[in-house]
């Protein structure tokens, strides 16, 4: 899978995290309605199986919010702060993810986003449903895991993905993105179609790492092409002009994350990256037509479309 020729791609992070809550359908319309080339969103698995969204593996209480148990006197309650994966889609569903709490670094996006009240996580069915409705956007889809899953954890959540998409049609429009590169392994086999992104920080790419699949580290983009990634996406700090260089010269298309401030979106796009990974697709938009490059296409009333 490649990126298209002379344009810079804009990706939507966590929907448009910087203006609606993330991870939720109301905010996947509005970087819709802004125009995206892709939504990028994270995904886990419930105890039942069901894949649904969520950027921490954790139900974490800066996005989250809980309104009260599923059934009276569920042991489980509170839910916030317990694993996606020991809980089930019904005691998920009853969280609240529409209220953005202070806390961490990213507390600018208390003051920017549009609060929405009663917003619940989706699962990647509804968000496949929605997507469906447009024809031309890519699902950017991370697979949260880590280095302690065991390898079977591993081949069925990347199967519940598989069989989402391919039960939407949508796999040919989908990339699957990981930090763990096993998940990039079991995706050439259950989703060949898809793109599969090898995701880099310096966290996980340091001597005696465990999150490249057993790969070296000295040379990301390269490591990445023998893993079988169709495309490199690096965290900010490291999408230099020579990685750039290094993987597009492998036919590795460049996705750099997390870029929010316009002359930093600049200085990106000077250095040839096929893609921009923004909390806020407006300002890309702006900075993409100040240069002179292309915009997508705006779908302002994607949720009226659904059939």
């Amino acid at each position: 899978m490649t990126f298209t020729g002379a344009t810079v791609e804009v990706h939507g992070h966590r929907g448009a995290r910087g203006l609606r809550p993330e991870n939720t359908l109301p905010g996947f319309a509005h970087a819709l309605a802004l125009g995206v080339h892709a939504v990028e969103f994270d995904v886990g698995l419930s105890s039942d199986d069901v894949v649904i969204l969520s950027h921490d593996q954790v139900l974490s209480p800066v996005t989250t919010t809980d309104t009260g148990p599923v059934l009276a006197g569920d042991p489980r309650f509170p839910y916030v702060g317990k694993a996606l994966r020991d809980l089930t889609l019904a005691q998920i569903r009853t969280v609240d993810a529409g209220t953005r709490r202070p806390g961490g670094a990213d507390d600018e996006f208390v003051l920017t986003q549009l609060q929405l009240p009663g917003t619940p996580l989706p699962t990647l069915a509804e968000v496949c449903a929605l997507l469906s409705a447009v024809p031309d956007v890519t699902l950017a889809i991370e697979l949260k895991t880590d280095p302690g899953w065991r390898d079977q954890e591993i081949t069925r959540f990347t199967a519940e993905v598989a069989e989402v998409l391919a039960a939407f049609g949508l796999t040919p429009r989908s990339r699957l993105l990981a930090f763990d590169w096993r998940v990039l392994v079991e995706a050439r086999r259950y989703a060949p179609e898809a793109g599969r992104v090898a995701l880099v920080e310096r966290a996980t790419t340091g001597a005696g790492t465990r999150w490249l699949a057993g790969l070296g580290h000295a040379d990301p983009a390269g490591a990445a092409l023998d893993i079988g990634a169709t495309s490199l996406s690096p965290e900010i700090t490291m999408a230099t002009p020579e990685l750039v260089e290094r993987a597009q010269g492998l036919a590795l298309p460049v996705s750099v994350w997390t870029v929010n401030e316009p002359s930093e979106m600049a200085r990106y796009v000077g250095y040839g990256v096929d893609a921009i990974v923004t909390d806020y697709p407006d300002r890309l938009r702006g900075v993409l037509t100040d240069h002179g490059l292309p915009v997508p296409t705006p779908y302002p009333d994607v949720l009226s479309m659904q059939t």
